[in-house]
């Protein structure tokens, strides 16, 4: 927990977003989920769209590949929750995720 909220302050800081991963228990595949409070950035409706797509193929991946359940996901404009992300993709995933919302701003 400590690692975290240091992480997070960092992230204020620096005015970066602050994006954290987990394993989910239930399924073993990782709870996503990235803050923009830490930062001044706000996701557009494009980025939202963007990040969805970047979704769409992780979903398909995990349920007919892994024949695994997608156990969901909400995108806002301030924060984004993914919980079903494939441990062979969560690396790739969180940096895309990054890069994303990066290149917008």
């Amino acid at each position: 927990m400590f690692e975290y909220d240091k992480h997070y302050r960092e992230c204020q800081q620096i005015n970066k977003p602050f994006i954290k991963a987990r394993t989910n228990p239930d399924h073993r595949n990782y709870f996503v989920q990235i803050d923009l409070m830490t930062c001044n950035y706000n996701l557009s409706k494009q980025e939202q769209d963007e990040i969805k797509k970047l979704l769409d193929d992780e979903i398909l991946f995990v349920e007919s590949i892994l024949k695994s359940k997608f156990n969901g996901f909400c995108i806002d404009k301030e924060l984004a929750w993914f919980d079903g992300i494939s441990t062979e993709h969560v690396n790739n995933f969180c940096e895309n995720l990054y890069d994303l919302i990066q290149k917008h701003h």
